[in-house]
């Protein structure tokens, strides 16, 4: 199907043409022909590489040449990011959005696409932007995350209620992975693309005995090692002048492969230094040096311990080419566009809590083998098992690369997942009595797939029950409605459960301690703890000792909770390191975590003790100030002492440490130490910016405004390159 006789805007057509696009590949073909462009609902599952992207972007320009407006959800803030890329600058406007949940933020509604993860329109939702209903094509991207415990309830739901809310709205999920897509495109009502057409041709095989084993042959692999098949496999791309991904059970071993590869590629690239020196620059971690030594050969590795810096360092000298192979965990295969000649799966098992090492699952195998084939620029794709005896050759072919993937089943009957969407849907208005809740549920995908409720309606009660007897749903006769309490909770997008054990706790309280708040918030279910190794139980029951007083929950009785109990306590030690203005490497060392772990904890604390500052004001407000500071100290990485300085914008941790150390403490301080020692301490340019605001010659955002973002909020105190860390998102 030609470009030039698609029914999509000129602008859009002249922009394919001019990139060398001229034909539709054939699942986008399809798509068209199916009425895609005429507003059909699509379910479109076909292989990575296919043109998904695509897809959307022509049924969404040609949406906006209708004056509707398009929502692209997708499962990941960084995917989020890379989406936002891809469609701006085309001339349409576009808004992204994944950041404070309790806002409306009606200001994207000017634009014609928003990027936004699923969780961020559920709050979207439950605010009640004012644009949502505008909303005339929904996009879905990684629609089989719906059978994710973790996401998918809101995705689930958020699908529901767009639906509901904007009946005569188009919808279009995109998938590589589906067992069961016609399921799911009957729940959305939606007609089925499915195809095995790639643009690149994809071989899949197993590594055994030097050899790769496809079904139409073997081939055989130069020995550089003979220890380590892995790299050999790799080498052997690098030397046919292609590039390699290759998929590992931890982040131990993604380093690990990397160092080694480093050792056999050796580049000498003179890019790649300058990419080795900016990683290099800010370490502050054994593994960022690790991974600027590797960089510099030509190898890296990638998983969630590393910052967003360091990991868009590694992914753009990736996609330019200079870095010929990168080890990796599982989280490069979850939507991010990074493809490669040869992919080795590696480790398909997986270490499972209460189970020992697991298989993976096909599906996950897919989305790895998937990255393999770099569109107009490799002949071929390969994706390559690696078996450990000869007799696992033909598992791994019937298990893996000849099994379909697994099928999708909704999550939302979870009680944790129910309490929380059950409340925003009485909060929001979409159901005012019992009978109205149940049918809004008959809506889900559960209730479509296993064709009756009373399964879903015990779980809804129950969900009911909790939120009555906590006071955030009030029952009067046939209507029910959220209290203060219960609106508050759902706005500020936690788990009710979390919010019962916030309140409870202050109640009980008649003194503060942040080491307390803390604990009291790590304890939380929606706060993510680290794990306890035996060897830290001896320095926890040393600092549980040593706060006795100022912790605020005692020691369990039994011994069933007391890994939870360390657990909860060791992640508050590491944001009470990070407060105490503990160096990044110091934390990372101590906690054995990465840059990006240290992020994640304190993006998600600085959520949390937000949410515990709106609901110590609405119910014990003695602690309101106390916890509302601790917040901006949290977000800043600073002390109290510091808190008179970073409210002024351009002034984060470093700064304000910088200025205290030199005796000037505050705003007044500042003015009476004059322009040219504030000058000396942090530059010309900033001190100039501070002075103005303090005579008040230049409106000043108010750094107590704790809605904001961290990384919106805190990035501009580090502009130089002056006392920067690995952690700057928060300087």
């Amino acid at each position: 199907m030609k470009v030039s006789a698609l029914p999509i805007p000129e602008n859009l057509r002249q922009r394919y043409i001019a990139r060398g696009i001229k034909d539709l590949y054939p699942p986008q073909a399809e798509c068209v022909q199916t009425g895609m462009l005429e507003g059909k609902n699509l379910l479109v599952s076909i292989p990575t590489a296919s043109g998904k992207t695509l897809i959307a972007e022509m049924a969404m320009h040609t949406h906006i040449a209708k004056k509707g407006k398009c929502l692209y959800i997708v499962p990941l803030k960084a995917l989020a990011s890379e989406k936002f890329d891809e469609f701006a600058n085309k001339g349409v406007r576009v808004g992204i959005a994944t950041g404070d949940f309790d806002r409306r933020d009606d200001s994207l509604g000017r634009n014609d696409i928003i990027v936004a993860t699923s969780e961020k329109v559920d709050s979207l939702l439950r605010n009640r932007a004012r644009w949502i209903g505008e909303i005339s094509l929904l996009v879905i991207d990684e629609i089989h995350l719906i059978d994710s415990d973790r996401r998918g309830p809101a995705l689930e739901m958020v699908i529901a209620k767009l639906r509901y809310q904007n009946p005569a709205m188009q919808v279009i999920g995109l998938s590589a992975t589906i067992g069961n897509p016609q399921l799911l495109a009957r729940w959305l009502e939606a007609e089925l693309v499915t195809s095995t057409w790639r643009p690149v041709d994809l071989r899949q095989g197993v590594f055994w005995n030097n050899r790769i084993h496809f079904r139409e042959g073997d081939r055989p692999v130069k020995q550089v090692s003979k220890n380590y098949e892995d790299l050999n496999l790799c080498l052997d791309t690098i030397a046919d002048g292609g590039q390699c991904l290759v998929f590992v059970s931890s982040r131990r071993n993604a380093e690990a492969f990397a160092r080694r590869a480093a050792g056999v590629i050796k580049s000498e690239e003179p890019e790649l230094k300058t990419c080795a020196e900016r990683l290099g620059a800010t370490a502050e971690t054994e593994m960022t040096k690790s991974l600027a030594h590797c960089v510099a050969r030509g190898s890296a590795f990638h998983h969630a311990g590393l910052s967003r810096e360091e990991r868009g360092i590694v992914e753009a000298g990736f996609r330019k080419g200079l870095i010929k192979c990168i080890s990796s965990t599982p989280t490069l295969a979850a939507g991010l566009n990074l493809p490669a000649r040869r992919v080795i799966i590696r480790d398909y098992l997986r270490f499972s809590a209460g189970q020992g090492m697991q298989p993976i699952p096909a599906s996950e195998y897919h989305q790895m083998a998937g990255r393999a084939g770099r569109p107009r620029l490799d002949p071929y794709g390969e994706a390559v098992l690696i078996a450990r005896d000869e007799g696992q050759v033909e598992e791994l072919f019937e298990g893996y690369i000849e099994a379909p993937a697994e099928e999708v089943h909704s999550k939302i009957a979870e009680p944790a997942a129910l309490y929380t969407h059950v409340l925003s849907l009485i909060a929001s208005g979409f159901a005012g009595t019992r009978h109205e809740l149940t049918q809004f549920m008959n809506r889900s995908f559960y209730v479509h797939e296993h064709r009756q409720g009373r399964l879903m309606q015990r779980a809804v009660d129950s969900a009911l029950k909790f939120l009555i007897d906590e006071g955030m749903v009030l029952e009067v006769g046939e209507h029910l409605g959220a209290t203060e309490f219960g609106s508050l909770v759902s706005r500020l997008y936690i788990d009710p459960r979390s919010a019962a054990i916030i309140i409870a706790t202050l109640r009980e309280r008649t003194d503060y301690a942040d080491i307390g708040l803390l604990q009291l918030i790590c304890s939380t279910p929606d706060m993510p703890r680290l794990y306890v190794r035996n060897t830290d139980r001896l320095q926890l029951d040393r600092m549980i000792e040593a706060h006795e007083g100022d912790l605020w929950i005692p020691l369990p009785d039994e011994e069933e909770g007391l890994e939870e109990y360390f657990r909860a306590v060791k992640t508050a030690l590491l944001l009470m390191d990070w407060t105490d203005e503990l160096p990044d490497g110091r934390i990372c060392e101590r906690y054995v975590v990465g840059p990006g772990d240290v992020y994640g904890m304190v993006e998600s604390v600085n959520w949390l003790l937000h949410a515990t500052a709106e609901l110590s004001r609405l119910f014990v407000p003695a602690f309101y100030k106390q916890i509302r500071e601790y917040e901006i100290c949290m977000k800043n990485g600073i002390r109290r002492e510091l808190l008179p300085l970073v409210r002024l914008r351009g002034i984060g941790r470093v700064r304000a440490r910088r200025l205290f150390n030199n005796n000037i403490t505050s705003p007044d301080a500042v003015v009476a130490a004059g322009m040219e020692t504030v000058t000396r301490i942090i530059g010309q340019g900033i001190a100039e910016q501070v002075f103005d605001q303090i005579k008040g010659k230049k409106a000043s955002e108010p750094v107590g405004d704790t809605r904001e973002s961290p990384q919106k909020k805190l990035s501009s105190d580090e502009n130089n390159n002056e006392g920067q860390s690995t952690l700057s998102h928060f300087r």
